[in-house]
């Protein structure tokens, strides 16, 4: 496999932050950064990362409380997510603040990404899907060569993501996995954004929210 993928649970929520490494290049890929910066570094380490941009899924304080301030320290760009997560990423300093992940600040990505953008991490390519439901602007990340995907908060092994909060909608993120997340095969593993990894296929199978079953 020309990627290496390490995955270091991170803030009091264990969300999955994700280092994506071209075996090729060395340059690497941080995926949602929510916080614990010092652990996602000793990770990016201790795999010989050279990590050149932060990819972020949603505007959830547990996947991006840390961009900005992880941004600033390496000295590279944010990519992602879809535009609409404005709304969630403009409540970051209250929402840290109040859930004790410390004050993080309102950012702009460098580059807001849509349904079909594709994403360079070295010589691999990510496709961009937007898939909302759990938030209005949330997105997942491809790799079609190496039949991965990152889906944040759209899907986890036996679950679906929340659909209450502000902006959710439950018809939309039903709709998003099964026309953008089933076409891509049922061999693709997902690293969601809490939880064990899963295969697509195995969900279509046993998951009770969008099991083929259901």
């Amino acid at each position: 496999m020309p990627i290496t993928l390490r995955i270091i649970p991170v803030t009091p929520f264990q969300q999955n932050c994700s280092i994506l490494l071209c075996q090729e290049t060395g340059d690497a890929a941080v995926v949602d950064p929510g916080g614990d910066i010092e652990k996602i570094l000793a990770g990016a380490k201790q795999m010989g990362a050279s990590v050149k941009k932060i990819l972020l899924t949603h505007g959830h304080l547990d996947h991006c409380g840390a961009a900005k301030e992880l941004a600033d320290q390496l000295g590279v760009p944010i990519e992602g997510p879809q535009i609409d997560e404005q709304f969630w990423i403009d409540q970051l300093p209250e929402q840290t603040v109040r859930f004790g992940f410390g004050n993080a600040k309102v950012f702009e990505p460098n580059r807001w990404l849509n349904d079909g953008d594709h994403v360079q991490v070295g010589k691999v390519d990510l496709e961009v899907f937007h898939c909302p439901g759990h938030t209005p602007g949330h997105l997942v990340f491809f790799d079609k060569a190496d039949r991965l995907a990152i889906v944040g908060d759209v899907l986890f092994a036996g679950s679906i993501g929340r659909t209450d909060f502000p902006r959710g909608n439950h018809a939309d993120l039903i709709h998003a996995i099964k026309t953008k997340l089933w076409p891509l095969g049922d061999d693709v593993q997902f690293v969601p954004g809490h939880g064990p990894m899963s295969t697509f296929g195995a969900e279509r199978k046993t998951n009770p929210h969008v099991g083929d079953g259901v």
